[in-house]
């Protein structure tokens, strides 16, 4: 009778991730109500004690999870300038695009970041968390508008106009994508951006 094979326990890391990716799935299904030990545990198929084992309980696994689809998202976003080449305003339509496209603009992702956006007011790890996301997203915007040219007095205010037009056509896109002909989101986007960096431009000419 041939040996069986040793037995051999899933790496960790890898374990804590099947965990978050559960977590993720019931938090876009269930929303943050339903994001409970038991439900997480039944998703990952594995016992509700492995979540206290490695995470100390659902809030860490839920914050875990934020850092987690963030991290992914940046992913995307780092992608798409890299790709872009070294043409300034490639690399800024690349990053304002990218985010109107999947794997950044899904319904199942906007399911997601709903739960995560219900917990803000009621948890302090989750509002810092999202202010940071929020705050990392600018800071990217920021750095590649100060290499489109863009003064600095007008970069915080220029990247948040921006945020706010990305965010807009992100959510529409999400929740109605048959709105859009295929690559109209992100020409719109485009076309915001080149009006704001404008007029960017002509209120940095004339503070001089």
């Amino acid at each position: 009778m041939p040996p069986q094979p040793a037995f051999r326990r899933e790496d960790p890391d890898a374990r804590r991730a099947s965990l978050i990716e559960a977590c993720a799935r019931v938090l876009a299904r269930d929303g943050a109500a339903g994001a409970s030990v038991r439900a997480i545990a039944l998703e990952g198929g594995v016992s509700p004690g492995l979540i206290g084992h490695y995470f100390g309980g659902v809030d860490a696994l839920i914050a875990a999870t934020y850092r987690e689809v963030e991290a992914q998202v940046a992913a995307a976003l780092d992608a798409a300038v890299a790709a872009a080449g070294a043409d300034p305003r490639a690399r800024l339509e690349a990053y304002v695009s990218a985010s109107l496209l999947p794997p950044i603009a899904e319904s199942a992702l906007l399911s997601t970041w709903i739960a995560f956006w219900s917990l803000v007011r009621t948890r302090d790890d989750i509002a810092a968390l999202h202010d940071e996301q929020y705050g990392r997203f600018r800071s990217g915007l920021e750095s590649l508008l100060r290499e489109n040219g863009v003064p600095a007095p007008a970069l915080r205010r220029t990247a948040i106009a921006i945020t706010a037009l990305v965010d807009g056509l992100w959510l529409e896109l999400c929740l109605s994508p048959g709105t859009f002909a295929p690559g109209e989101a992100a020409g719109i986007a485009r076309a915001g951006l080149a009006a704001l960096i404008s007029t960017a431009g002509s209120a940095g000419s004339d503070s001089n």
